[in-house]
Formats: structure tokens, C-alpha cells, sequence
């Protein structure tokens, strides 16, 4: 399911996972009592990748297009006891030793790798975060602050909603937007979440009252 993530970890160092449906999880609420429920299972896969908790830094997610850099960004408590930063629907890094985290439901989860700097980021790319470009805003605020280049740049879109099930085709568009910023390698998973109620949660498709999916990215520490 997550052979998709391999453009992104081979020979970057990079760890990255995408965190499917819980089948033995009932999400048939609202998006803070889901979250809650799904926390200890989140918790677990960042374990399971080799964070601690306190390495884990997550957006909070507005449907915007704004990005913070993770080492150097305060934080919130959310509704599910965890800490978020604030108004933001992407995070990129520069250092080990941190691994982000964004939640979808039919949007878009963007993976970013810098395979010159190290630099890496991840995205909450949905219909309006794609409209608003949020791809085109990380690359900036890498460049930006890492010095990198779109050419060094490989990218992989995952699982999202997708025609028929949506009359929007943002996938198509985030893929041009990666080609028109000169995004060297640029990956779409091709799998929809609309498509396969077993392996996702689907916002649309389950009327709001659904899961979430988690994607996660990160570097180790150095042993």
C-alpha cells in the first residue's frame, strides 16, 4: 500500500509512512472525538517509524496555504491533547531528529524531498490548498530557508479523492503545478480514497463523520 512512499526514502535517509483505515477503530463522529480516538494508534506508527513523541510536529490544518518551518514553530494543544502548529497546512525541516505529520481525508498528503540540502516537507493539498498552490509556497519557503533548488526536488502525492467520486480533479492540477515549479521527479500514487472504503476514510464519501489518515515524514538522528 505504501510502496508509493520509496521515491521519497531511497537514498535520502528519509523515513515517510502513510497510516491507512483502522478497521477495528469506529470514526463515525466528528473530526475532534475521531482524532482522539485515533490518537494512540497515530502515537504508535510514529513509534514504529523510531520518534519519540516529542520529536513529532503536526499542522493544524485550516485549508489554506501556509507553511511553517518545524524546528523553529510554536505550538498549540489540539482538541486530542496533542501540540499542533497553529493555521498552517504544510510544514517543511532542515534538521534530524523531527518527523511531521498531516491528516487527510480525501485531500492530498504531498511528500517532499531535497536530495541536495536534506531539506523535506509535507503538504495538506486538497481543493483549496491546491487552488491556493501550496505546493509553489513550500518550494518558496525552502528555497527560502534552505537554499533549495526545484530541480533537486522529488515529490510523491498519496491516496485522494479522485473522478468520478469528486468532480474536481486537483490531482491533475498538483501535478502540473510540480511540473510548472520544475520539480525534478514528481510521483502521484494514482490511488483513490473515494474508491475503497476498506483501505481509507472519505470524508465526502462518509458525509463528514470519518477517520483520518496520517502521513508522516522524517530524519533520524544520526547514531
Amino acid at each position: 500500500m505504501t510502496d508509493f512512499l520509496s521515491l521519497i526514502t531511497s537514498g535520502t535517509g528519509l523515513r515517510a509512512a502513510f497510516v491507512t483505515r483502522i478497521p477495528s477503530l469506529a470514526v463515525d463522529c466528528e473530526r475532534d472525538e475521531a482524532m482522539r480516538r485515533l490518537r494512540d494508534a497515530h502515537t504508535k506508527a510514529v513509534q514504529e517509524l523510531g520518534f519519540s513523541t516529542a520529536q513529532w510536529s503536526r499542522a493544524e490544518q485550516v485549508h489554506g496555504n501556509d507553511v511553517a518551518i518545524a524546528e523553529k514553530s510554536p505550538t498549540i494543544l489540539a482538541p486530542d491533547g496533542l501540540p499542533i502548529i497553529a493555521v498552517v497546512d504544510g510544514l517543511i525541516c532542515g534538521e534530524a531528529g523531527h518527523v511531521l505529520a498531516i491528516y487527510v481525508a480525501d485531500c492530498g498528503a504531498i511528500w517532499l524531498a531535497d536530495r541536495a540540502t536534506g531539506a523535506y516537507g509535507l503538504l495538506h493539498s486538497g481543493k483549496v490548498g491546491t487552488e491556493k498552490n501550496i505546493l509553489q509556497v513550500a518550494l518558496h519557503a525552502m528555497q527560502q530557508n534552505f537554499g533549495t533548488q526545484p530541480k533537486d526536488v522529488v515529490g510523491v502525492l498519496g491516496p485522494c479523492i479522485r473522478p468520478p467520486h469528486y468532480e474536481i480533479d486537483f490531482a491533475a492540477t498538483i501535478r502540473a503545478q510540480a511540473e510548472q515549479a520544475g520539480v525534478a521527479d514528481f510521483h502521484d500514487c494514482g490511488i483513490c480514497t473515494g474508491s475503497d472504503l476498506q483501505a481509507f476514510y472519505s470524508y465526502r464519501k462518509e458525509l463528514g463523520r470519518t477517520g483520518r489518515l496520517m502521513a508522516l515524514l522524517g530524519r533520524p538522528l544520526p547514531l
